[in-house]
């Protein structure tokens, strides 16, 4: 249970929304309904970019309206939600440019795209097309939800989503939008493949089992420093679109073969280093459940030992790539090459087998794709290892913005060895 007042969760989401590119300054609007049944909800007409939380305003159970503005005009499809699913706390309404895109072909994206999607979304809802503001617009909006959707496309409109409170909300928000992203990019370069709701669920069922935890940690200076790194690099990959609040693991080798790895279950954006969790001779640090892909980290760490820091993500060009199974050619500039030379792939749920014997990289690869499921890369530094992560998502993003001028012509054969020798890769 948040105690931050409705007010500061709204200015903070509505920033990070507006900031990320996925609404415009008069577009979209936010609400939260808290236990008094009183509505929160962001104004009318004020720039999203620059929002305030005396700028919010309130609407009491009774219509008294508490604030220096006007409600936003879309408060009466919200008020109507409310009123047919009192599960529901939060509502976002925006206009990302992907769901859009779904919203006036008329269509519903598939969230069996990317393998999280599904169990955090849910089946998603249509709302055909009302007047914007209308009581008419709120009615077939909240029939959508009555129905037990907490996503619902607006036809030529956007999007409008639920949730028990505003983090679980936004959490569906960027995912549902990074799912249309992966769909629409890779359908620039490919034929995107969606997994079986067989394969989610054997994926589910093969995940490695909780570690065992250790009866004491300690945290040594550099330790402490090692997680307010991590913090800072999950906070600037969210920033910068390349991590989303409900995906994104990264770590830090320690000591030997000790390291430190982001949690489960907690907000991207959000995390502070007391949610890092230390894993020491196998086990976990008391009272914290570490990332799932505890078990794929620690036996990098154990069989490369240049490798100091790793990140597993889910940016959406690379993520084009990773579910159509298109190669991913990084031979585009020639620092593409030198930092990255290959980018294999992996099949969906492979990196989950608890098999010893499995490559899941080599001496001679930066980045992996996992097909539906995420990147990983690997590094030194955290920072380097960072610095790997963007320049793949740019090489992928030239790439699919590419497609439509023309076929790739990649730096050929003697070019690549010419940076070879020179860079001595």
């Amino acid at each position: 249970m948040t105690l931050i007042h409705p007010r500061d969760q709204i200015t903070k989401i509505i920033s990070r929304i507006y900031k990320r590119g996925m609404t415009t300054t008069s577009g979209g609007n936010i609400s939260i309904i808290d236990d008094n049944g009183d509505i929160w909800v962001t104004p009318s007409a004020i720039d999203k970019g620059s929002l305030r939380a005396s700028d919010i305003i309130c609407v009491k159970k009774d219509g008294t309206i508490v604030g220096k503005h006007k409600p936003s005009s879309e408060f009466p499809f919200h008020k109507a939600i409310y009123e047919v699913r009192p599960d529901i706390k939060s509502l976002i309404h925006a206009h990302p440019p992907a769901l859009v895109s779904f919203s006036i072909v008329r269509k519903i994206p598939n969230t069996n795209i990317i393998s999280q999607a599904k169990h955090i979304c849910g089946p998603i809802g249509y709302a055909t097309y009302e007047l914007p503001g209308s009581e008419k617009l709120g009615e077939v909006i909240a029939k959508e939800f009555e129905k037990g959707f907490k996503a619902v496309i607006m036809e030529n409109h956007g999007t409008v989503l639920g949730g028990s409170d505003l983090d679980d909300a936004f959490q569906r928000f960027e995912t549902l939008e990074l799912s249309a992203c992966a769909i629409i990019y890779g359908s620039q370069i490919g034929t995107p493949k969606y997994l079986e709701d067989s394969q989610i669920d054997e994926f589910e069922a093969q995940v490695p089992a909780m570690r065992p935890e250790m009866e004491e940690t300690e945290h040594p200076y550099d330790e402490r420093e090692k997680r307010l790194k991590i913090c800072k690099i999950v906070h600037r990959a969210c920033e910068q679109g390349l991590m989303i609040s409900s995906y994104g693991t990264v770590s830090m080798r320690w000591r030997d073969n000790d390291f430190l790895i982001t949690p489960t279950d907690v907000n991207r954006w959000d995390m502070s280093i007391e949610d890092i969790v230390q894993i020491k001779d196998g086990k976990r640090e008391k009272g914290k459940t570490p990332s799932r892909a505890t078990w794929i980290h620690q036996e990098i760490y154990k069989k490369y030992p240049k490798v100091n820091s790793i990140i597993m993500t889910q940016p959406p060009y690379l993520m084009a790539f990773g579910v159509t199974k298109k190669y991913l050619d990084v031979r585009t500039i020639p620092e593409s090459w030198i930092f990255l030379q290959d980018i294999p792939s992996l099949s969906y749920g492979s990196h989950f087998k608890t098999n010893k014997d499995q490559e899941i990289i080599s001496n001679n690869t930066t980045a992996v794709i996992i097909e539906n499921d995420s990147v990983m890369v690997t590094g030194d530094e955290l920072l380097q290892t960072f610095d790997y992560l963007e320049v793949a998502e740019f090489s992928a993003k030239s790439l699919v913005m590419g497609a439509s001028l023309g076929d790739m012509v990649p730096i050929n054969n003697n070019q690549v060895e010419e940076l070879r020798k020179k860079f001595l890769v």
